[in-house]
C-alpha cells in the first residue's frame, strides 16, 4: 500500500491557464504565474515525505517532459469534468490513500500533505477548504465502502463547491485541514505579491 500525491496540472500555454486570474491582471502575468508554481509546488512537494508523486495532466496528448515539473511519474487526466478527473486516480494507481491537489496554492507545504495522509488513516476523506469555497486539497482512502464522492451535483468553481462534495460523502468520516487560498483572481494575487 503506497500513498499517492496527485498534482493536476496544465500545458503552460498564455491564454489556457489561470483565465479567470488573467480578466484581471493580464494573460502574460497569469501565465508567469502558473509557470512559477508549475515550477516550484511539485519540486517543493517531491520525496519530501512518505508518498509518491504523479503528475496529472491536460490535455492527454501533452509530453510530459514540457512541462518541466518534477514527479515520480505522470498520467494524463482523461475525460470527463472536474470531479470524474480527480476520481480517477482511484481507478488507475495501484492500492493505497490518495491525495489530490492543483497547482496554484503557493503556500503549501509537505507538512499538508503529510497531515492529510495521516488524517486519512482514521477518515474516508480529507479537505483542505480554500477560502473561496472551494477546495485545495482533497484526499480520499480507497475501500468499498467509498464510491465516487463527485457523482451526485457538484457545483464547480462556485462558492459552495465543498459543502457539495461534503454533502455528497454523508456517513462518510470526514476530516480538514486548515483554509489556504488559492490564487485566482486579481485580489489573492495581489495578497500573495505582498506576501512574498
Amino acid at each position: 500500500m503506497r500513498n499517492h500525491l496527485v498534482i493536476f496540472v496544465k500545458e503552460p500555454r498564455i491564454g489556457r491557464v489561470k483565465t479567470r486570474l488573467a480578466r484581471d491582471i493580464g494573460k502574460v502575468p497569469a501565465w508567469r504565474f502558473y509557470r512559477q508554481m508549475l515550477g516550484t509546488i511539485p519540486a517543493r512537494l517531491k520525496g519530501k515525505g512518505p508518498w509518491y508523486t504523479v503528475i496529472s495532466y491536460s490535455p492527454d496528448g501533452l509530453k510530459p517532459g514540457l512541462l518541466q515539473a518534477r514527479a515520480d511519474s505522470y498520467m494524463a487526466q482523461g475525460s470527463g469534468d472536474l470531479g470524474e478527473r480527480m476520481y480517477r486516480p482511484a481507478r488507475t494507481l495501484p492500492a493505497g490513500s490518495f491525495v489530490v491537489i492543483g497547482s496554484d496554492i503557493p503556500h503549501i507545504t509537505p507538512a499538508h500533505i503529510r497531515k492529510a495522509f495521516k488524517l486519512l488513516g482514521h477518515n474516508d476523506a480529507v479537505f483542505g477548504p480554500a477560502d473561496d469555497g472551494g477546495f485545495w486539497l482533497v484526499g480520499l482512502k480507497r475501500h468499498p465502502i467509498l464510491s465516487n464522492p463527485y457523482n451526485k451535483t457538484v457545483r464547480w468553481s462556485h462558492p459552495e463547491t465543498l459543502e457539495d462534495c461534503v454533502r455528497n460523502l454523508k456517513g462518510k468520516k470526514v476530516a480538514f485541514l486548515e483554509t489556504l487560498t488559492d490564487v485566482d483572481d486579481g485580489p489573492s494575487f495581489r495578497r500573495w505579491r505582498e506576501n512574498l
